[in-house]
């Protein structure tokens, strides 16, 4: 059965966000009010400005759900603002915007450059490429223990995960190219239960990105 992967609707580009996992075979839904994380088994948390998303997650009571279904488990994709608002560390965010803390990660917003500073680039993994498109994107500028980077730009970081909890700082919804969702729906489908962490534990034999770049 395909796997059910929302698709947080708020801001961004979420329908090219859910265009990119249909094609890589899961059936998406938007999701803007909790009763719309019912069903999912993941979420996809796009683009956007990162405080603006963390009022409106707070308002629509969304913010609180997201955050107890991601300490139960659920896998989560977050590009640019996403990657922020997954983040344990903003360093100049608002003083009193929230994020998730899935990621121990800590991130400047809009590091890469404003708006009209927008490129797209390659970015290298062990085993290629993948094009990447930077819009107002975050800079990691920290990573803890346990978060593995698997892409970086120029010798930075900008691809990182944590067992099922995934985020990056440009879009790859814009690339036209669905590797990267793809690699994410194969973590749906193959993650195990969540440990005391919160975030699964892959199994033996789990798709590896490398694997997936690879094959693109």
């Amino acid at each position: 059965m395909n796997p059910v992967i929302g698709v947080l609707a708020l801001q961004g580009a979420f329908a090219a966000h859910a265009d990119s996992l249909s094609r890589c075979g899961a059936t998406t839904c938007e999701v803007r009010t909790p009763a719309d994380l019912r069903d999912v088994q993941a979420l996809v948390m796009p683009g956007g400005e990162s405080s603006t998303m963390s009022q409106l997650l707070e308002s629509s009571g969304l913010f609180d759900a997201v955050a107890d279904r991601i300490a139960s488990g659920m896998a989560v994709f977050g590009t640019c603002a996403g990657m922020i608002l997954l983040s344990s560390e903003i360093l100049d965010g608002r003083p009193d915007q929230r994020s998730f803390g899935a990621l121990d990660i800590s991130v400047r917003r809009n590091a890469f450059g404003r708006q009209i500073d927008s490129f797209e680039s390659d970015i290298d993994t062990p085993q290629g490429t993948f094009h990447g498109v930077f819009i107002r994107a975050p800079r990691i500028e920290r990573v803890g223990p346990g978060v593995e980077v698997m892409g970086s730009l120029r010798g930075e970081p900008v691809l990182v995960r944590r067992g099922n909890v995934l985020a990056a700082s440009f879009h790859p919804e814009l690339a036209g190219d669905d590797r990267l969702h793809g690699y994410f729906v194969s973590l749906v489908t193959s993650a195990a239960p969540a440990g005391e962490t919160g975030a699964a534990v892959p199994r033996p034999g789990e798709p590896s990105i490398h694997e997936t770049i690879r094959e693109g």
